[in-house]
């Protein structure tokens, strides 16, 4: 499947696919970045979400893609990517991350002193997508970077060094998720600067795609036990009966491959999903949950 099939198939409108291979032709990729456009693990689907997100980067938005946990930020940043053809790099902030690490830093390299640029500053040379993951843990002087970087001006001041200009075909894809530990909310200046795309919580239906994907030898009578558990674990931290440490996408996908292996489900699922909340009564509640889906009897037989 090429890059751009999944898109028809998905009945993405024709006019933002074919503006979408305009620009791919337009903007050509340089050699040195070719390593860094890969396929991604796993296709996105959501037909809306991704003709909101082509429109706005060929106009030259920045997108924010907020939502709760499991809902796909960063696999569409890299689906994203992968339909535009374009180096990505990312950026995942944190309480230490600042300008120096975005920008770059000096380095003595053949007795002279160089700048070791960034990833953001290798964005803006050769035209990448950067992904600016959990960009609402970010401080004051990392976010300060940004500003002239995202807006009209689309120009990087590097102190001591010199000013640079984006490439043309450079975007940036901030992600956030609420709730977590050392986030807090956007400063409106920011936030102006990205079109805001809210992700919507997974259906039944794009799970049952993506297990399948990962997993086609599994017997989907199975799998759609493993989804309904995830499910039932969504809806119950939408209604703050237990928090989102069980709802873990990853975890899921890691249990069933410790089953390939030859791991007991309910085994499986406790390293996965139930193991990761450390309050003995959520725990308990995850573990009725996970009684109701998956039975203590199941062997890996029963699901590959």
């Amino acid at each position: 499947m090429n890059s751009l099939e999944l898109l028809y198939e998905q009945k993405v409108s024709g006019s933002l696919i074919k503006d979408l291979e305009k620009f791919r032709q337009k903007y050509s990729l340089e050699q040195s970045q070719e390593y860094r456009v890969s396929r991604p693990a796993f296709p996105f689907y959501g037909r809306e979400i991704l003709e909101m997100s082509i429109a706005a980067l060929l106009q030259g938005e920045n997108l924010l893609l907020c939502g709760s946990k499991a809902t796909g930020k960063n696999i569409l940043a890299e689906n994203l990517a992968w339909y535009f053809q374009r180096p990505m790099y990312n950026i995942s902030f944190h309480v230490n991350t600042d300008s120096s690490m975005l920008i770059g830093t000096d380095t003595f390299e053949d007795n002279e002193v160089r700048l070791r640029k960034g990833p953001v500053y290798q964005c803006a040379q050769y035209g990448g997508f950067g992904v600016l993951d959990e960009i609402n843990m970010a401080k004051n002087d990392a976010v300060s970077v940004l500003h002239a970087t995202l807006d009209y001006r689309r120009l990087i001041d590097v102190p001591g060094y010199d000013r640079i200009c984006l490439h043309p075909a450079a975007r940036f894809i901030g992600t956030m998720n609420y709730g977590y530990a050392g986030t807090r909310e956007l400063n409106e200046a920011l936030v102006s600067r990205f079109l805001v795309i809210r992700m919507p919580d997974l259906t039944e239906e794009t799970l049952m795609l993506v297990l399948g994907i990962s997993f086609p030898d599994a017997k989907k009578e199975a799998l759609a036990q493993f989804a309904g558990l995830f499910l039932d674990l969504q809806t119950k931290a939408a209604n703050s009966e237990i928090s989102t440490k069980a709802m873990d996408l990853r975890g899921l996908l890691a249990a069933l491959r410790t089953v390939r292996s030859g791991l007991s489900p309910r085994l499986a699922v406790s390293m996965g999903l139930t193991n990761k909340c450390f309050d003995g009564f959520e725990r308990e509640l995850i573990e009725d949950m996970v009684m109701t889906r998956i039975p203590e009897a199941w062997t890996p037989g029963d699901i590959f």
